[in-house]
């Protein structure tokens, strides 16, 4: 039941999509900045009712964690088609996420990515990969957050993949913030009985800011392993809380 809803609702939010988008084409003749913040306001909402047909609760801990008055680098584990809107509902700046280029190639979906200054990656690609990295770095200085997910797809085993150590050159280049985010138990909803829907317990963790420039030389040469440590053990403590 939860399936047949939830494709529903995506029809219907299609369907509704095409005026939003034309209105949202329309302000950002006039303003960017407010383009990219309507379109994250109408994008939460969406993601909120979908969330709640899905029957994902979510305990959101330590958001107050992430600077307010500058962009940020969310780093993040990944192991669900559902991490993108448990976090999208969360976070509390401008933020643009740092997908796989095959989603451009979904219509409408990519529209709202492209108004939310979402970058698209082609993993195989290195020079394609650095050219996005250079967006990102340019988004970031235009007062933009950045949601990248390092270990480069998503990880169905029990620990997590290699944090790839050029999803850092971001916060390297910029001086902006990396903020470790922990999600546990997304992949509860659909990846763990596909094609099946259901409702489960998400715990999202955002936790304190660094910034590379006041670590240790050591740290700083080995940053993926460094903040993927954090996540780690954040997500081994909230184990115990689902």
């Amino acid at each position: 039941m939860r399936l047949i809803l939830t494709l529903l609702y995506l029809l219907l939010f299609s369907i509704i999509s095409l005026p939003l988008l034309l209105i949202m084409l329309v302000i950002g003749f006039f303003s960017r900045k407010a383009r990219v913040a309507c379109s994250q306001a109408i994008v939460v909402m969406a993601f909120r009712i979908l969330l709640f047909i899905c029957g994902v609760k979510k305990t959101v801990i330590g958001v107050e964690n992430v600077p307010k008055d500058e962009p940020v680098l969310y780093v993040s584990n990944h192991r669900s088609y559902f991490d993108i809107p448990v976090a999208y509902t969360t976070v509390p700046t401008l933020t643009g996420f740092i997908a796989k280029k095959e989603i451009a190639k979904v219509p409408i979906l990519r529209t709202w990515m492209r108004f939310l200054q979402c970058l698209f990656l082609d993993r195989n690609d290195i020079r394609q990969g650095l050219e996005t990295i250079l967006k990102a770095i340019e988004q970031v200085k235009a007062g933009y957050s950045i949601f990248i997910a390092p270990e480069g797809t998503r990880n169905h085993g029990k620990d997590l993949l290699p944090f790839r150590e050029g999803s850092f050159k971001v916060a390297e280049k910029t001086g902006c913030a990396i903020v470790p985010v922990s999600i546990s138990n997304a992949d509860a909803v659909f990846e763990n009985h596909m094609p099946w829907i259901r409702s489960a317990h998400v715990i999202i963790e955002y936790g304190k800011p660094i910034y590379i420039k006041d670590l240790p030389k050591q740290q700083q040469k080995s940053i993926g392993s460094y903040v993927q440590g954090i996540i780690r053990e954040t997500l081994e403590k909230n184990s115990r809380l689902l």
